[in-house]
């Protein structure tokens, strides 16, 4: 994919877009010597990275203002959401969270030069605090299913949504998470690979 069919299949303004470039330019720059991703997808940035996280935006509810993106990395898919909801001119803004000091580095050198509205905090996940509002819970390549799940529920159990990137593999993930999980979930099939959105809700410990 290209910018451009990137950004007819987004159908972001140019001002956006602009943003992806500034994102792409800073990861391109910061993974040349700090691993944030393989550096063998950054030629396939428009596919790979930012329309595979930009997919999630039209599967979010339209009331969601609060989102948390679980082991957020290099941004996928927290910035790409963010960018979104400012392209839309939704209200809401995206908390990225990841323990690793040098990818929070970098989201928040990301966030600065786009003015995406987002922030990004260098802590664990269970040092959130559940008690929060929290609307929509991403992630993608964070967890196994069933490890994903026991990260996620203190902020699901309000009624939040969840909305996982996951592999071929999903469905044995799934199975594997029922053992110890109750949940209802809808798969969706990814716009740019043979993997899936896992949309997740009413998460329960199985009994």
């Amino acid at each position: 994919m290209t910018r451009e069919e990137f950004a007819e299949l987004s159908g972001v303004s140019r001002e956006t877009l602009e943003k992806f470039e500034i994102w792409y330019r800073l990861l391109e720059e910061t993974n040349a010597h700090t691993n944030l991703v393989g550096r063998s997808t950054l030629a396939d940035f428009w596919t790979r990275h930012a329309f595979d996280s930009f997919q999630l935006f039209e599967h979010m509810p339209q009331t969601a203002q609060t989102i948390i993106d679980m082991g957020a990395g290099a941004g996928f898919p927290g910035i790409a959401l963010a960018l979104g909801l400012q392209d839309r001119g939704r209200p809401g803004s995206v908390l990225m969270i990841d323990s690793v000091g040098k990818k929070v580095a970098f989201l928040k050198k990301v966030i600065a030069e786009t003015g995406a509205p987002a922030e990004a905090r260098a802590i664990r996940v269970e040092a959130l605090d559940p008690a929060n509002p929290v609307d929509l819970v991403t992630a993608r390549a964070f967890a196994p299913m069933d490890k994903l799940l026991g990260y996620a529920e203190p902020l699901l159990k309000n009624g939040a949504e969840g909305l996982f990137l996951k592999g071929r593999s999903y469905q044995d993930e799934l199975t594997d998470a029922r053992k110890n999980w109750t949940f209802n979930s809808e798969v969706i099939p990814s716009r740019t690979s043979d993997g899936v959105i896992l949309k997740i809700h009413e998460v329960q410990r199985a009994r």
